[in-house]
C-alpha cells in the first residue's frame, strides 16, 4: 500500500508543479487549441490560443511516480517485497497510455502547425490506434509471468491478458483465443480512445471523469491484490476466493498514479482552463483504461464504470446514424455536453452534472464487483 500512495502523491505534486511550466512552454510555442468560431458554443469564448497538449504532463507525471513507487518498495523488509522489478504488466499499461498519447501528440501538432483543428485525417488517426492495440494486445498475450515461491515452484503463470472475455473475472464458457483476443483488446483501445476524445470538450470535464475511473480501478487492482491467487499466504485457506490476474500490485500502482496525476492537472485544466489536455491527454487516458480493463479481468464491466464515455459516444453515433438515414438532428449538436450548452445550461454545471454520471457509473461497477467476491466468498 505505501508504494501506491507514493506513487499517487509524486504523480499529484509532479503534475501540479509542472503544468504551469508547460504552460508557458507551450504558450511560447504558440502552441493553442484551434477554435471553432462557428458553433456558436458559450464555452468557447475567450478560449482562442489556450495551450492544448497538456495530456503530455500526467503522462510523463505517471512514469515518474511508477518509478517513485517502485523505490518505495524497496524500502519494505524481504517479507513484504511483491513485486520489485518493473513487469510486461508495466510495459504494457504505460505503453498503451504513451504510445496511444503519441497518436493524440501528432494529432495535436498537425492542428497547431496547421492553425486548423483537422490535424490528423481520420485514417491516420485509425491506423495508428490499431497499431498500438495490436502490439500491445500481443505483448499482453503471449508472455506469461514466471513467478516462483521460496521452494522454486511456480505460483504464477498467467497473462497480462486474457483469452477469455471477462466481467468481474474471467467468463470460463467464454474462451476465444489468442488472435481473437488480441481483436478484443484492438476494439477496446479504440472504444476507450475514442470515449474519452468525444468527452474531452469542456474545461475539466474528461480530467476529472477519468479521475474516478482510474481511482475505481487502483480499488479494483489492490482488492485483487490482496485476494491474489499467486500469494500462497491467502490461498492457503482453500476457502479463500482469489484472483487469477498477473501483476495486481503493479496494475493498482499506475492507475493510482495516473489517477493522482490527472488531479493535479485538473487544478490548471477546471473552468477556466488555462491548459487543455488535447488529443495527447485524451488518447493516451483512453489507452490506460483499456490497459485496466484487460489487466483486471473487467472488460465487459467498463462500458458500466466508463458510463459517461459510453453515453456521451453513443451520442454521436445515434446523430450519425439520425442524420445520415432520415435527415434530422437528434441533438442540437454532439457530443452530448454540446447539445445541453445549447440548450442553456453553463459549462460549470454541464461538467458537474455529468461528473456525477460518471460517478453513478463507477458506482454502480464497484458494488458489482464487491456483491461478487462476497457471493464467491458465501
Amino acid at each position: 500500500m505505501r508504494a501506491v500512495i507514493v506513487a499517487i502523491g509524486v504523480a499529484f505534486l509532479v503534475s501540479l508543479l509542472a503544468t504551469p511550466l508547460a504552460i508557458r512552454v507551450f504558450a511560447r510555442l504558440k502552441a493553442g487549441q484551434p477554435i471553432r468560431s462557428n458553433l456558436g458554443l458559450a464555452s468557447n469564448e475567450g478560449k482562442k490560443g489556450t495551450p492544448t497538449m497538456g495530456g503530455v504532463v500526467f503522462i510523463l507525471a505517471t512514469v515518474i511516480a511508477y518509478v517513485a513507487g517502485h523505490l518505495a518498495l524497496t524500502t519494505l523488509p524481504d517479507a513484504q517485497i511483491a513485486q520489485v522489478e518493473p513487469t510486461i504488466t508495466a510495459l504494457v499499461l504505460l505503453g498503451l497510455m504513451v504510445f496511444s498519447g503519441a497518436v493524440g501528440f501528432i494529432d495535436d501538432f498537425l492542428k497547431v502547425r496547421k492553425r486548423h483543428s483537422g490535424g490528423l485525417n481520420k485514417r491516420g488517426k485509425l491506423f495508428g490506434q490499431i497499431l498500438v492495440g495490436a502490439v500491445f494486445g500481443v505483448v499482453a498475450l503471449y508472455f506469461p509471468s514466471s513467478m516462483t515461491d521460496a521452494s522454486g515452484a511456480t505460483t504464477n503463470t498467467e497473462t497480462v491478458g486474457s483469452t477469455t472475455l471477462s466481467f468481474i473475472r474471467d467468463i470460463p464458457a467464454l474462451e476465444i483465443g489468442k488472435v481473437a483476443s488480441v481483436i478484443v483488446i484492438i476494439m477496446v483501445v479504440m472504444a476507450a480512445t475514442n470515449g474519452v476524445n468525444l468527452t474531452d470538450g469542456l474545461d475539466g470535464l474528461a480530467t476529472g471523469a477519468s479521475v474516478m475511473v482510474l481511482a475505481a480501478y487502483a480499488l479494483i487492482a489492490f482488492w485483487q491484490y490482496r485476494h491474489w491467487c499467486a500469494d500462497p499466504t491467502y490461498t492457503a485457506n482453500p476457502n479463500n476466493y482469489c484472483y487469477a490476474v498477473r501483476d495486481p500490485l503493479e496494475i493498482a500502482l499506475i492507475a493510482g498514479a495516473a489517477a493522482g496525476a490527472c488531479v493535479g492537472f485538473l487544478w490548471w485544466n477546471t473552468s477556466p482552463a488555462r491548459i487543455f489536455m488535447g488529443d495527447t491527454g485524451a488518447l493516451g487516458l483512453g489507452g490506460l483504461i483499456a490497459g485496466m480493463a484487460m489487466s483486471t479481468r473487467t472488460v465487459l464491466l467498463l462500458p458500466i464504470l466508463g458510463g459517461l464515455f459510453v453515453i456521451i459516444t453513443m451520442s454521436v453515433v445515434i446523430q450519425i446514424i439520425s442524420f445520415r438515414t432520415t435527415g434530422k438532428r437528434v441533438f442540437r449538436m454532439s457530443p452530448l455536453q454540446h447539445h445541453f450548452e445549447l440548450a442553456g445550461w453553463s459549462e460549470v454545471n454541464i461538467v458537474v452534472r455529468f461528473w456525477i454520471i460518471a460517478g453513478i457509473g463507477v458506482a454502480i461497477a464497484l458494488g458489482l464487483f464487491y456483491s461478487d467476491f462476497l457471493a464467491s466468498m458465501g
